[in-house]
């Protein structure tokens, strides 16, 4: 086990998935979810995410330059689909998670990614994946992802028990004040792709 390894990629993932900033956002964007949805899509959510994480680490730059695409270019679609998210609860609509049919749609996207396994995780688990290259710096790589991402995990189903306490004009409010947020995050996502194509 590389510690130094395991030290950089956890406090580097920590803090680019950000788990208390995304536990109100999963609250807003699941209001409509009874809590047994909303418990699973936060672990589906999570599953994901980290499977995600994972393969891109791995597998990601290969991919990418087989495809020809940049991470500004991911980082600028990252910042367009979470706009659309944004838009919607700006506008207080019952989507993501309007669907009581489909309550795992929204465990993918946009909880999944882009919120979780955004262009900022994918891009710093290949850079560390790369930066750490011996058997050793690959095992506290891959750790240090899952315990990252069994953080955002803990997080999210620690909100879910708070929403039961919450009035739905108090959720309906935080949508909106959420919504403009993450707004701002697929503004800042959009800014860096261009930034890092010019």
């Amino acid at each position: 086990m590389n510690f130094r390894a395991f030290g950089e990629t956890f406090v580097t993932l920590f803090v680019i998935t950000d788990p208390i900033g995304n536990a109100p956002i999963f609250v807003s964007i699941t209001r409509k979810l009874t809590p047994r949805e909303r418990q699973r899509a936060a672990l589906r959510a999570v599953l994901a995410a980290g499977a995600l994480i994972l393969g891109f680490a791995v597998f990601g730059e290969a991919v990418l330059r087989y495809l020809h695409v940049s991470l500004g270019s991911l980082s600028i679609a990252g910042g367009l689909l979470l706009m659309l998210v944004a838009l919607e609860m700006l506008r207080g609509s019952d989507f993501p998670g309007g669907d009581p049919d489909a309550p795992e749609d929204i465990a993918l996207v946009p909880l999944a990614t882009p919120l979780v396994a955004g262009p900022g995780a994918i891009a710093t688990s290949i850079v560390l994946w790369r930066a750490h290259g011996s058997v050793a710096g690959h095992i506290s790589v891959l750790a240090a992802i899952v315990l990252a991402v069994a953080c955002v995990g803990v997080a999210l189903l620690i909100a879910e028990r708070v929403t039961r306490a919450t009035s739905p004009a108090v959720l309906a409010f935080l949508t909106r004040v959420f919504g403009l947020l993450l707004s701002a995050i697929a503004v800042q996502l959009v800014v860096d792709g261009v930034r890092s194509l010019t």
